[in-house]
């Protein structure tokens, strides 16, 4: 296949191309760094020079979508502005990364005749629904600015593929987390955040009380849905959305004793550290966990990682490479 993975220079981004290149395929990467680290793939352009192109360029920009889809079959449209917390305090800028980037990739993509196009859509689509385990057709009202551009994405999927014979997939990640995701910077993901606070012998500090539960998603499992989703000849499957995850469910405290226990077996001291709190964080879900049988259906999705295998994994890679 000939791939576009915009974000690619992302954690999840650079992931998707390292795997795709490993498996013979042609990627080309669309990011602008604003999020994403040029160490994320520069390996990957010295080890594939023949298969393997970077294109620095916005979402935001039409023209570098444009140039980014052509002779390009395939789109993993990982690219966006992440976190609740960032989507709080600049509202604006996730709305035109995730709303106009996105309105303006699916457009570009659309009239480069892409064969299919894959984004990555959020569990923060379930907003302040109380159901549980989480099902791809009953959602709530959303909970943030972020929640919303997400929710957004998905309805302009659907209007596509109606109105333009446009296929998708779209992929619901639930809190994803596993090697090359950023500890550092002031919107880092709980389980880098906290990890780099016990190698630090500081103590991580949790929102509330610790009992919000979260269907932690290791990335390979991640990896597996994309390639699904780019490859699956079943015409029930697209045009649809599906959970990304486990389908498990583990509270921060619980997180905080998994991490405890791997990370002192590279530093006995690490056991003796002890989370502080602080009040819940505005635009949090209370728990979290999602419901995979659609995907094992029209998919065939079969996650081999549960969180505390992805864990282990996470916690080598970071113990290795931070």
């Amino acid at each position: 296949m000939n791939v576009l993975v915009t974000g690619g220079a992302g954690f999840i981004g650079s992931n998707l191309c390292e795997h795709l290149l490993a498996n013979g395929h042609t990627v080309r990467c669309l990011d602008n760094f604003a999020t994403g680290k040029p160490e994320n793939i520069f390996p990957l352009l010295e080890k594939y020079p023949e298969t393997f192109t970077l294109q620095v360029g916005d979402i935001r920009n039409l023209d570098d979508c444009r140039k980014a889809v052509e002779g390009v079959e395939y789109v993993l449209h990982e690219a966006a502005l992440g976190s609740v917390p960032r989507s709080i305090k600049d509202p604006i800028t996730t709305n035109d990364v995730n709303i106009g980037g996105f309105m303006n990739m699916i457009v570009a993509s659309r009239d480069a005749g892409i064969k299919r196009f894959v984004f990555a859509a959020s569990s923060s689509t379930y907003g302040d629904s109380k159901s549980l385990p989480k099902v791809e057709d009953v959602i709530g009202k959303p909970l943030s600015p972020y929640a919303i551009t997400k929710y957004v994405d998905e309805l302009y999927a659907d209007v596509f593929a109606r109105t333009y014979q446009f296929e998708y997939i779209g992929l619901r990640y639930f809190n994803v987390f596993g090697r090359r995701q950023d500890p550092f910077g002031a919107y880092a993901a709980v389980i880098p955040l906290f990890v780099k606070k016990f190698m630090a012998h500081e103590a991580p500090n949790i929102n509330g009380d610790g009992e919000y539960s979260r269907d932690f998603t290791y990335i390979d499992n991640v990896i597996q849905m994309n390639m699904l989703a780019l490859t699956t000849e079943n015409p029930d499957a697209v045009n649809q959305i599906y959970n990304t995850a486990f389908g498990e469910r583990t509270t921060l405290n619980q997180l905080v004793q998994y991490l405890k226990e791997y990370l002192s077996d590279f530093d006995p001291e690490i056991a003796k550290i002890e989370p502080t709190h602080g009040p819940n964080r505005a635009g949090d879900i209370p728990h979290s966990l999602a419901c995979v049988d659609k995907a094992k259906k029209l998919l065939g999705y079969d996650p081999k990682y549960s969180m505390k295998d992805g864990l282990k994994e996470a916690v080598k890679w970071y113990w290795e490479n931070i």
